[in-house]
């Protein structure tokens, strides 16, 4: 940064007004706004990149009173659609502190403390799922990257056992679009199991569809299982689905970005059993262990196999690689990494584990109550009971411009933001509890708006 550079950007003024907008973001009930046109956007933030810059504080008026309320607030507690986020006010404040500490995540020489911080976190989480002492990975930027990461490794795996391979991962017809993304950029194709009527994935489905795909000429390297579909929030049976895995020589992989988390509440442990089984898995903090974006902690049985798979060589390099330590780079797909795991270790260890316990219970406990409440309604449906916390229902007769109009209608007035989705071809909607500060008598009035 130049003299120049350092004068006419963050002058006292600027630096006040940024902390003053940040804070009153955290303090204040966050709106829910909406989207603007391309045309509006022009017409109202005009060109903000030039040759001679607009000044801190005229940059950051544009920010506050154009770009800003031009987006959709996930953190509101009526923002109920695909699945939202909603940061404790410390993980927030400390992706501030994480920002300003410019602390490189990649590697243990460069950012020992803070991976540290991060590996307590990784280790806690593997502990909460059955895996055994010294299993661990890393913090990545979502699910579909900790996806990738995760099943790389296990391909990986299998041809230094197989050599080259036609090969094929096994999932549920319920997976997250995510696994056929990472298929298509490792080069191997996805076997489908169809999932049951309550949208599980049991034994028997996941089985036939290791033999179908042997029959096919493909080798299966990998199945996986998912805890909490995005769409429906459903378990897969992921016992039987470890039996299957055992059985082929499979690499266990569980994707629980978004439902993983309902772990943590112990009503809800029942649900998880045969994660203990898993090589890896994701839960994305950021979905519902109340951290800001973008988290996703993959953690394997296992790590040397993500080591030998990921691990980096350049020249520059080889003063991490020979020195024999932790580098976090090494267990996933990246090397310049943020130590994006610290907001959630830093609310974790000021707050304690119990009072996420309660937050998810609360959340699950909300999901039931509204879904007895749409069941009492003749002109609703529910979908599917909900397991977690993600309820979807229908409203009888309505076609999708309808739930379109409606769902417009709801943002217009500030009031939510619940979009439609589907089912089988049929349109539907849904709500996706994840925030502690959703309220029973919001929900009550979204269905009143549909009579």
């Amino acid at each position: 940064m130049t003299d120049a550079m350092h004068q006419s950007g963050l002058s006292p003024r600027v630096r006040n007004a940024i902390f003053h907008y940040a804070s009153d973001r955290i303090d204040v009930d966050p709106p829910l706004d909406g989207p603007r046109s391309l045309e509006e956007l022009n017409e109202l933030a005009g060109q903000t990149i030039t040759e001679q810059g607009l000044g801190g504080e005229a940059a950051l008026k544009i920010f506050a009173d154009v770009l800003a309320p031009a987006t959709i607030s996930t953190d509101h507690p009526n923002y109920l659609s695909f699945i939202p986020t909603a940061p404790t006010e410390l993980s927030t404040m400390f992706d501030l502190v994480v920002s300003a500490s410019s602390i490189y995540g990649g590697s243990w020489k460069e950012g020992a403390g803070a991976v540290f911080a991060e590996n307590q976190v990784l280790s806690f989480l593997a502990a909460e799922c059955g895996l055994p002492e010294g299993s661990g990975g890393l913090f990545v930027q979502g699910g579909t990257l900790g996806n990738l990461s995760a099943l790389v490794t296990a391909r990986e795996k299998a041809k230094t056992k197989l050599g080259k391979q036609h090969w094929a991962i096994v999932c549920s017809s319920e997976a997250h679009s995510s696994v056929k993304a990472v298929a298509k950029v490792m080069d191997c194709e996805v076997v489908i199991a169809q999932a049951g009527e309550s949208g599980s994935l049991g034994k028997t489905a996941a089985l036939q569809a290791v033999i179908e795909a042997k029959a096919q000429g493909l080798t299966p390297f990998a199945i996986v299982g998912t805890a909490g579909t995005t769409n429906f929030g459903i378990v897969d049976d992921l016992a039987g689905i470890s039996e299957v895995a055992k059985e082929y020589d499979l690499w266990f992989h569980v994707d629980g970005a978004y439902g993983l988390a309902g772990i943590l509440a112990p009503e809800l442990k029942h649900l998880y059993k045969g994660v203990e089984h898993a090589d890896s898995f994701i839960v994305d903090p950021h979905k519902w262990l109340f951290a800001p974006f973008d988290a996703c902690a993959l953690v394997y049985r296992e790590p040397e196999y993500a080591r030998l798979a990921h691990t980096q060589h350049g020249e520059y390099l080889e003063v991490l690689n020979h020195a024999g330590e932790f580098n976090p780079s090494d267990y996933g797909f990246n090397l310049t990494r943020r130590v994006r795991g610290l907001p959630l270790w830093f609310s974790m260890a000021s707050h304690g584990v119990e009072l996420y316990r309660q937050a998810i219970s609360a959340n699950v406990d909300l999901a039931h109550k509204i879904a007895k409440e749409i069941s009492s309604r003749g002109y609703l449906k529910l979908v599917r009971d909900p397991q977690l916390s993600v309820v979807v229902f229908e409203r009888n007769g309505w076609d999708l411009a309808q739930y379109e109009v409606w769902s417009e209608k709801l943002l217009s007035d500030q009031f939510a933001f619940v979009v439609p989705s589907s089912h089988l071809g049929k349109p539907n909607t849904r709500f996706a509890i994840v925030n502690p500060l959703t309220k029973y008598e919001d929900l009550v009035k979204i269905l009143d708006s549909m009579e």
